[in-house]
Formats: structure tokens, C-alpha cells, sequence
């Protein structure tokens, strides 16, 4: 088993790869440990995979995952990490705005007992609208909803035991709330801030349209780690909560009309707002509890049929 396995997903990152190779390459011989480097084409159309023929004909430390079409970067995470051989399992953007010469800062946040390393762009070189707004945003509900204190999820660099590793099963977004589905699982997390660079080449493939995706996949994700197992504390307080106040709104709607009708001899009736309201309420309820059934079920099918939610068009090096 080799100690380090490097996972890059990259979409469209012809240009951006040797680059990076070369800086990986600069530190990782300089740290002087076994590695391997396992770069996932999530469906390019740019030529990336040609250059990624090229770097494993070059370098037979160096593999590559073709995916049939774009899947998303949280599917080719989840297919690096089954790739993987190492024992630490490290993670990064192929766009050359997370910097390599980074990693052996990780790794020594590791060795304090971590199982879970992630780094924090304290000083992130992103449009503000665009990207860090956004972030701002998901980072704030993150540490709301999970309780676990970080001040970045959503930044690619990290560094994880294989352990840790091991108990994920990533879909839609969920790469970016990793340290929250370990946390919740008791794996210890560490921050440490990292570099961040601007974009080099290319234009970014992910903005601002992904953050509703985001907080959704984060309401999940604190629902899945808190309620998995006891579901009806959840549902079952909803209910009561429902239960008990309809009975008063009905009981003090049902006092104020026999009031009405009786003392002071006025017509009642219940009007249209009112019951829009409350066929609304329930309709939003029932949606998001109905949410949370499918996504259940999702997981379950996925783990019972032995089946990923992407498909891998061939495997390039040994």
C-alpha cells in the first residue's frame, strides 16, 4: 500500500493539468513518500483525456478515471476515493488555484491526531457574486446546521485518513459538506489555512446557480446525521406541533364565531385566505417530508444495489 493517494477530479482542465503535475511532482519528491496520483475526467470535452494518456504513459505512478459524461465533481471524488490505495487520501482542484506546496502543512496537522485535515482559503483570489458571496452563505449555514466550527467546506484541499474515507458515499453536492458527514460519525476534524490562487486558465465551472443545490443537499445532510436512526423524533415533533396548533387556532376561531353568531347575532364564515394558508402549510410540509423519504430511499438503493450514481468509460495506467 502506497502512503499517499492523490485525487484531482477535473473537468475541462486541459490546460491546467501538466502544470499541476509539475508542481505536485516538485512536492511530492521533495517529501520523499510513496504516492500515487489518480485524476478523474468528469466528462471533458476539451482534450483533457489525451493529456491524461500522455502523463500515465509518462509516469506510471499517475492513473486515470474517464467518465462516459459530466456526472459532477462530488461523483468523481466518490470515484477517486474507491480508486484509491493509499493511506492518507488527499484531494484537490485541478484549476491550479489550490497550491501543492501546501500539502505537507496538512499532513502535519494529521500527525497531531486528525482524521480529517481541510483547508480554509483564508485569502480567496474568487469574484465576490459570483463565488466567495455564495460561500459566505453556505459556510454560515454549515456551521449553524452541523455544529461542526469551520470557516470553509466548500475548499477542495484536504486530507483525510483511509478510515475515514471509507464510511462516504457521496451524492448530488455532498463533497462539499464532507467534514460535516464525518464529524457527525465522530471522525476528529482540523482547519488549517491554505493559499489560494487565481484562476490560471479557463473559466470557473461552478457558481452562484449551485447554492440553492447547496442548502439543499446541507438540510439533508443535517437531517441524515441527526435523524437517520430515529426519524419519528422529527417527524413526530412536527406533528404535534401541527396537531396542537390547529386545535387552538380552530379552538379560538370556533370561540370568536359562536361569540359572534350568538351574542352579538353577526353572520360567520371561514374565508378564502385563511384556507389557502393553511392547504399551503400543509402542502410544504408534506413536500419536504416527502424530500426526505426519497433521498432515504436513494441512499438505501444505492448501497443495496451495489451501484454508483455515475459510470466510468474506461481506466487509463495500471
Amino acid at each position: 500500500m502506497v502512503e499517499l493517494s492523490i485525487i484531482v477530479p477535473a473537468f475541462n482542465e486541459a490546460e491546467s493539468i501538466p502544470e499541476l503535475y509539475d508542481a505536485l511532482m516538485a512536492t511530492l519528491q521533495r517529501m520523499e513518500r510513496s504516492y500515487e496520483i489518480i485524476i478523474v475526467d468528469d466528462g471533458s470535452r476539451d482534450g483533457t483525456r489525451e493529456v491524461l494518456a500522455g502523463l500515465v504513459q509518462k509516469d506510471p505512478k499517475v492513473r486515470a478515471l474517464v467518465f462516459r459524461r459530466n456526472f459532477g465533481q462530488g461523483a468523481a471524488m466518490d470515484a477517486g476515493f474507491k480508486e484509491a490505495q493509499g493511506e492518507v487520501i488527499i484531494t484537490l482542484d485541478a484549476d491550479l488555484q489550490n497550491d501543492p506546496e501546501d500539502i505537507p502543512k496538512l499532513l502535519e496537522k494529521m500527525d497531531e491526531g486528525f482524521d480529517v485535515v481541510t483547508g480554509w482559503r483564508s485569502d480567496r483570489k474568487d469574484p465576490f457574486l459570483s463565488k466567495r458571496f455564495p460561500s459566505l452563505i453556505s459556510n454560515w449555514l454549515h456551521k449553524r446546521l452541523t455544529g461542526l466550527d469551520i470557516h470553509d467546506s466548500g475548499c477542495t484541499l484536504k486530507c483525510f485518513s483511509r478510515e475515514a474515507v471509507s464510511h462516504l458515499d457521496l451524492f448530488g453536492e455532498m463533497h462539499r459538506y464532507i467534514p460535516a458527514l464525518l464529524h457527525a460519525q465522530g471522525f476528529r476534524i482540523a482547519e488549517v489555512a491554505v493559499t489560494h490562487h487565481p484562476r490560471r486558465h479557463g473559466v470557473t465551472k461552478y457558481g452562484s446557480a449551485r447554492l440553492v443545490n447547496g442548502i439543499l443537499d446541507l438540510l439533508y445532510i443535517t437531517f441524515w446525521s441527526t435523524f437517520s436512526n430515529r426519524p419519528l423524533h422529527l417527524f413526530g415533533r412536527l406533528g404535534l406541533f401541527l396537531v396542537i396548533t390547529g386545535f387552538l387556532a380552530g379552538a379560538l376561531k370556533l370561540g370568536q364565531q359562536i361569540y359572534l353568531f350568538f351574542v352579538i347575532g353577526q353572520e360567520v364564515f371561514i374565508g378564502p385566505i385563511q384556507l389557502i394558508g393553511i392547504v399551503c402549510v400543509i402542502l410544504g410540509f408534506l413536500f419536504i417530508c416527502f424530500g426526505f423519504l426519497f433521498e432515504v430511499q436513494v441512499r438505501i438503493f444505492y448501497r443495496m444495489a451495489s451501484t454508483r450514481n455515475y459510470s466510468i468509460r474506461e481506466r487509463i495506467g495500471p
